[in-house]
């Protein structure tokens, strides 16, 4: 236990769980967020009667929740209503066709005979791999703070029997021969910011944690989660102080000694913790000369794809659209390339549509659809202009919308948002506008990544998505508990 001062920098999943386990320990907790409320990347916008949760949208890993709960003696369902959803999503083809994504192994079975009988058998195999990659890439690594070289080092013999080397895709390929069912097994990196084509194989670990899980929707929005999280935090003495932007770290002795804000009011701290991007917490918070992240390295580095993201309401409901659809369009491996390799804007799209009033209706006025459609594009590293682009985008997948799964949809819009990259490096502070923070590609990974005991600064700690484990709800709740184990070292 402590009575030592910290304060957190960022209120994004990774920082209220942080911020979770440094009050249970004792801190008197400070969280500064930039924004006027929770959440960071799950910030949450309501307008016109509906509300729209701005990032994360599923659950996979409630456990990890509950987790924290138990921190207080507490139950996790007590304050959120977690719901399970079937199929876990519907994944629509360019041609119309569409297979439903579940964790039912007979279920599955038959979908995938629907497209090609022959791949049927190799689906055991497939899971079972997943299940390898989970037993060493979640049960023995997630919590693995890997600040030495040695620990990584000694996981690479149980690594290497995974295959974790390859690419998810390449992966895929040798279990699946139909080229839609690749585009199926294979899409998941994309959920953390992941090229499938040069994502290391240990995402494939998401497949299995879906399938043993579940995939959930908590009941009010992603942002239920973020409010829950806050009443723990507060309602066992720490406190969150909104519309307040850290400026820097201050150092003192050699060791971070709190945060200068926005203003030049400072808050002294014997530990501080940043939730911000990890790039941006080194570039632009962190003063002097950095031994490992210098100027040079953060701009060499690999950064992740952004997202554009249309929020919208209809007057109308379209009860035959699932609750999470993905829309593949005519490229797969072409497009992929374009956002992460020639990061250019390309006219067609692939497409994540989601429409939590298919399981919760207080998320729109009466009678009413609330959706949010997500397209993968490239970082601010491609110069396209979303102030001129913005617009002609959300027509082009309007468009794209109403001729597939929406039909009318112009004529039945009644409420509109737009995020764009832009958005992501100006109001949510990543480097680049990547939405993902670091692309998780094998030399951005574990000891290759930020890490969660900053290397330049004692006493500053990551955690979010830029430091290890990575991106994703489960990796960035699991990035605080890393930071807790690196405590209990101390």
């Amino acid at each position: 236990m402590s009575n030592s001062a910290a304060v957190i920098i960022g209120s994004g999943f990774g920082g209220l769980a942080a911020a979770i386990r440094l009050v249970a320990r004792g801190y008197q907790v400070t969280i500064c967020e930039q924004l006027d409320a929770p959440g960071g990347r799950a910030y949450v916008y309501r307008q016109d009667g509906f509300t729209f949760d701005a990032g994360p949208t599923i659950v996979t890993a409630p456990f990890l929740l509950e987790d924290l709960w138990s921190l207080f003696n507490r139950k996790f369902a007590d304050d959120v209503n977690l719901i399970p959803v079937d199929p876990f999503y519907r994944i629509r083809f360019d041609d119309g066709s569409h297979f439903d994504y579940s964790g039912d192994e007979q279920a599955m079975r038959a979908e995938i005979a629907r497209f090609n009988a022959d791949d049927v058998e190799h689906y055991s195999r497939f899971l079972k791999a997943s299940q390898k990659l989970y037993e060493v890439g979640f049960d023995q690594l997630l919590y693995e703070s890997f600040d030495s070289p040695w620990k990584m080092l000694r996981t690479l013999p149980d690594l290497m029997r995974t295959r974790f080397y390859s690419t998810v895709y390449r992966l895929v390929k040798s279990f699946f021969s139909d080229p839609k069912l690749r585009m199926v097994f294979s899409f998941h990196p994309l959920l953390i910011g992941g090229n499938p084509m040069t994502a290391t194989a240990i995402y494939l670990l998401i497949a299995h944690l879906e399938r043993s899980h579940g995939v959930h929707y908590a009941m009010g929005g992603t942002g239920s989660i973020v409010s829950a999280m806050v009443r723990l935090i507060e309602s066992n003495g720490g406190s969150i102080r909104y519309n307040s932007k850290v400026e820097e770290i201050l150092v003192r002795d050699g060791r971070a000694a709190g945060v200068r804000l926005a203003g030049g009011e400072t808050l002294e701290a014997e530990l501080v913790v940043s939730n911000a991007d990890a790039a941006a917490t080194y570039k632009y918070l962190l003063p002097g000369r950095r031994r490992r992240w210098t100027d040079r390295k953060l701009a060499r580095s690999k950064y992740s794809m952004s997202l554009f993201v249309w929020y919208f309401g209809t007057k109308r409901q379209y009860s035959d659209v699932p609750h999470h659809m993905i829309l593949l369009g005519p490229r797969y491996d072409g497009l992929l390339e374009d956002i992460f390799k020639n990061k250019v804007l390309a006219k067609d799209f692939s497409l994540y549509l989601h429409r939590p009033t298919a399981s919760d209706p207080s998320m729109a006025p009466e009678g009413c659809d609330a959706f949010y459609v997500l397209s993968p594009v490239p970082n601010l590293e491609s110069g396209v202009d979303w102030r001129q682009q913005a617009e002609p985008y959300r027509q082009a997948i309007e468009q794209h919308l109403a001729t597939t799964v929406l039909p009318g949809l112009k004529d039945e819009l009644v409420t509109s948002l737009m995020l764009t990259p832009q958005e992501f490096q100006d109001r949510l502070g990543s480097v680049a506008g990547a939405a993902f923070s670091l692309e998780p590609v094998l030399t951005q990974t574990a000891w290759f990544r930020p890490h969660n005991i900053s290397e330049e600064l004692p006493g500053l700690y990551l955690v979010g998505a830029g430091t290890h484990p990575g991106a994703g709800m489960p990796g960035v709740i699991s990035s605080a508990k890393v930071m807790d184990n690196l405590l209990s070292r101390s």
